[in-house]
């Protein structure tokens, strides 16, 4: 256990399309039976976790998990939070892309009448401004591919370089410090 703060992160719980592999983005679609079984299995993984403040994206996926865990009175919703926008890929599975156009990686191609990495990356910068101005032990409840950047970013990495890390529904990961403020490290990360 670090003297200095750390950022919980918890990606959501499965859903019907986290299970099917389709891009969901905007799309506010629900937890499945399972996913909801998994959020209250955070409770034990949880306990203890002393923080200063609870965040959650605004999809009802990651609002969900966050009361379903035992954090949702009192959390707040962070707009910049939200998932990826995945425009015309919305719904979309990678396999379907790429039947149509080949050699698409999103982390690098980004979505037509959608976001683009550098997009995902000035949310996550903003999240992280707050962060490090609130200075504070966080618990953050959202999206795989927002989070992913958001360990990327945090270690001053570019967003496509998010593409490296994996995260799993109701994963908890953990940003933080070696030495001091100066030097942001990835303490853990996809843990089941």
């Amino acid at each position: 256990m670090s003297a200095l703060p750390e950022i919980t992160l918890v990606r959501h719980g499965e859903t019907a399309w986290s299970l099917s592999g389709q891009h969901t983005g905007r799309s506010d679609i629900p937890l499945t039976v399972n996913g909801e079984a998994a959020a209250r299995a955070l409770v034990p993984r949880l306990a203890g976790l002393s923080v200063s403040a609870v965040w959650s994206s605004p999809s009802q996926r990651a609002r969900n998990t966050c009361s379903l865990s035992g954090f949702g009175e009192g959390a707040v919703i962070k707009p910049d939070l939200a998932e990826w926008d995945y425009g015309a890929y919305e719904g979309i599975t990678t396999r379907e892309i790429l039947s149509k156009r080949p050699g698409w990686q999103l982390f690098r191609d980004g979505c037509p009448e959608g976001e683009a990495a550098a997009d995902i990356g000035a949310r996550a910068d903003r999240i992280i401004a707050e962060l490090r101005q609130v200075n504070a032990p966080i618990l953050i409840f959202s999206s795989s591919h927002f989070l992913r950047v958001l360990g990327a970013r945090w270690l001053g990495l570019p967003p496509e370089d998010g593409s490296r890390f994996i995260l799993d529904t109701t994963s908890i990961s953990v940003l933080g410090y070696e030495h001091d403020l100066t030097e942001p490290v990835i303490r853990r990360w996809n843990q089941k």
